[in-house]
C-alpha cells in the first residue's frame, strides 16, 4: 500500500522533513532512488540530457563502491547526489547504531547534505540524529514504476496528475523499475516540457527555500 500523491494536510505533521520546493516557477525536482548501476543509470543520464534536465540522486554507497565510475559520470552531468544508505536498510527493522553506521558510511562517499531513506521510512531517533548534519527530503509524486503491477501509461498518469510548481518527483535507477521508468521519464519529461515546466536538481547547499 502506498500514496503516489502525498495530501497536504499530513505534511506538517512529519516533522522537519523536505516534502516539496517553496517556488513560484513552472519548475520540477526530478530525483533518481537506488542506483547507480550500469544497465539503467546511463540511460537515465541520455535521456535527462535530451530534455536539458537536471535531477538529483539518492545513491545507495554498495552501488557506489561498485560503479564508482557511474558515480562519477552523475556528478560530471551536472547532477546533485544525495545519501540513500550504504546497503539500503529498512529503518522500522534496523537497530539505530546500525542505521546510523550505514547513513555515515554512505556520506562518506556522496558528500551530500541530502538524505531519503529508503522506502520512504524511518524511525523518529534515526531522523533526529541525521537531521543534525542533513536534510531529510521525501517527496510530493511517487511514480510507482518500481510496482510490477503499474505500467507506463500509469506511471506517466501517477505523475502528471499531480504535478505543480516545485514538486519532487520519485523515480528509481533500478533493475527493477527499469522498464516502466525508462519508458515512463521521456514520456512525462515531454508532457511537462510542454506545460512550461523545467526541470532541477535540489540545491546542493541544502535549501529547499524558492529556488526560482
Amino acid at each position: 500500500m502506498y500514496l503516489t500523491k502525498i495530501p497536504d494536510i499530513i505534511k506538517p505533521f512529519a516533522g522537519d522533513l523536505v516534502w516539496d520546493i517553496k517556488t513560484n516557477e513552472r519548475e520540477v525536482f526530478l530525483t533518481f532512488d537506488d542506483g547507480p548501476i550500469p544497465e539503467v543509470t546511463p540511460r537515465v543520464l541520455d535521456i535527462l540530457d535530451d530534455f536539458d534536465a537536471r535531477a538529483t540522486f539518492f545513491c545507495v554507497g554498495e552501488n557506489i563502491v561498485r560503479h564508482p565510475e557511474i558515480f562519477a559520470e552523475v556528478k560530471r552531468r551536472g547532477h546533485v547526489v544525495g545519501n540513500h544508505t550504504f546497503s539500503h536498510e529498512k529503518g522500522w527493522e534496523t537497530s539505530q547504531m546500525a542505521y546510523l553506521r550505514s547513513f555515515l558510511k554512505c556520506q562518506e562517499l556522496t558528500k551530500s547534505v541530502w538524505f531519503r531513506p529508503p522506502y520512504g521510512r524511518i524511525r523518529r531517533q534515526q531522523a533526529q540524529a541525521i537531521k543534525c548534519t542533513s536534510r531529510i527530503v521525501m517527496w510530493d509524486i511517487l511514480s510507482a514504476d518500481f510496482d510490477p503491477a503499474c505500467t507506463p501509461d500509469q506511471c506517466v498518469h501517477n505523475v502528471m496528475r499531480s504535478a505543480k510548481p516545485g514538486s519532487i518527483i520519485v523515480f528509481h535507477d533500478s533493475l527493477k523499475s527499469e522498464k516502466t521508468m525508462l519508458a515512463a521519464l521521456p514520456v512525462v519529461l515531454s508532457n511537462l516540457r510542454n506545460l512550461g515546466y523545467r526541470f532541477s536538481a535540489l540545491r546542493d547547499d541544502g535549501d529547499a527555500s524558492d529556488q526560482g
